[in-house]
């Protein structure tokens, strides 16, 4: 017992140092950077007949996201907020909250300020003209070859982030402005996306533009969001939709209880972090609706996934065939999983030796988290969305559940 008790308060340790200097590194950057797919919001890129191409648009994003020299001083590429990485951070500064509030009333006052300061920016950066509230991305992106989305172009995964984190800081700061913009999203959702019918249930696009509603973690997140807003609101609508989605994203997973990205014959391959994205959506859905039906998806895709994404040294498998690249996702969405599923307790020695691997490997001097790494030309640059403000809430969830545990 006194063994495992030093083991917890190592990890604990372990966590509040690597939380401490990534949240330094965010609140100097004043919580704004760059992403791996931003390259099209050179100025540069902008100004020739290129960024008219498809092709061209998805080679100019490619070689910035793959580049291990981060080129966008080079090609001006400013560093800005993302309303995702908002979400997100919010969310980390909510756990926060949490964890110091009994014990720092000073330090929870300070952290409730950052709430609301984030949380205010994130309703100034809400896409405009749409059925409900909803967030995209602060750049240009090319999609495959088939769709571009303009800046801000709302989706339906960076709302249901930002659904998440405001009603996370509503329960905080009991402003109403939260509730109601996080309530919102569920009319942006039902009638702005479109919808496929398939398997005994729908599908949902991707965001508002027709042709890119094949991929299954897309349309659970919006199934999230759903239940999130009908354990509020009680609309049976709600709920039942949110149902239709998991049922046909259950009924398309393998029999080893993997899922592949998507419907498509190019979106076949099977990673860890959306995996574990399609697992937490699940077993909200179950939580918030109280419906079983689909504990047998989840207790396979679990299994499934704790076995054939990380390897006993830690290291976080990419895909369950291949773990390069190593992206930051990977351990992140781990965190996040397991700790939303309450698994963290059974996953304690594979939880530590994951934290301590990805604290090892990449995290930066700096504080900052590296993006991917490669047997070659790894790419360790910071990028605020995917790489900071993700793990900034992985930990942070992580962080709170031991504290409220031991």
């Amino acid at each position: 017992m006194n063994y495992y008790k030093e083991e917890v308060g190592r990890l604990i340790s372990k966590l509040e140092e690597s939380i401490s200097n990534l949240r330094d590194y965010c609140e100097t950057e004043d919580f704004m950077g760059w992403d791996p797919y931003d390259g099209l919001n050179s100025p540069i890129i902008k100004k020739t007949f290129l960024n008219r191409v498809p092709l061209a648009r998805l080679i100019f994003i490619q070689f910035f996201k793959r580049s291990p020299i981060n080129l966008r001083k080079i090609f001006f590429i400013p560093k800005q907020h993302n309303p995702k990485g908002i979400a997100l951070l919010i969310s980390g500064y909510c756990n926060l909250y949490y964890i110091k509030k009994e014990k720092d009333q000073n330090e929870s006052l300070l952290i409730k300020e950052k709430i609301i300061y984030l949380s205010d920016l994130l309703l100034s950066l809400k896409s405009r003209g749409y059925s409900g509230d909803c967030w995209g991305y602060n750049f240009d992106w090319q999609a495959r070859f088939y769709f571009l989305f303009k800046a801000y172009t709302p989706t339906v995964v960076a709302t249901s982030f930002c659904v998440d984190a405001l009603l996370s800081a509503y329960k905080i700061t009991q402003k109403e402005d939260y509730l109601k913009s996080a309530l919102s999203s569920r009319f942006f959702i039902l009638k702005d996306l479109k919808k496929e019918n398939f398997e005994d249930g729908f599908l949902l696009s991707y965001a508002p533009v027709d042709g890119n509603n094949t991929v299954y973690n897309a349309s659970l997140l919006g199934a999230k969001a759903l239940s999130k807003c009908y354990e509020i609101t009680g609309e049976k609508d709600l709920i039942n939709a949110a149902k239709q989605i998991v049922n046909c994203v259950c009924k398309n997973q393998n029999r080893d209880g993997s899922w592949v990205y998507g419907r498509l014959n190019t979106q076949t391959w099977i990673d860890s972090y959306h995996t574990g994205y399609n697992l937490q959506s699940i077993y909200i859905y179950q939580k918030i609706s109280g419906d079983l039906s689909f504990k047998r998806y989840l207790e396979k895709g679990l299994d499934f996934y704790i076995k054939n994404f990380f390897e006993d040294n830690g290291l976080p498998k990419h895909f369950h065939d291949n773990a390069y690249p190593i992206d930051i996702h990977c351990p992140g969405q781990l965190f996040m999983t397991l700790c939303e599923m309450e698994k963290i307790e059974e996953n304690k020695v594979l939880v530590q030796k994951v934290l301590e691997w990805t604290v090892r490997n990449m995290q930066d001097r700096k504080g900052f988290f590296y993006f991917q790494l490669k047997k070659v030309l790894s790419s360790k640059i910071s990028y605020m969305r995917w790489n900071n403000a993700f793990m900034f809430k992985a930990l942070t969830d992580l962080l709170r559940l031991n504290h409220e545990q031991y």
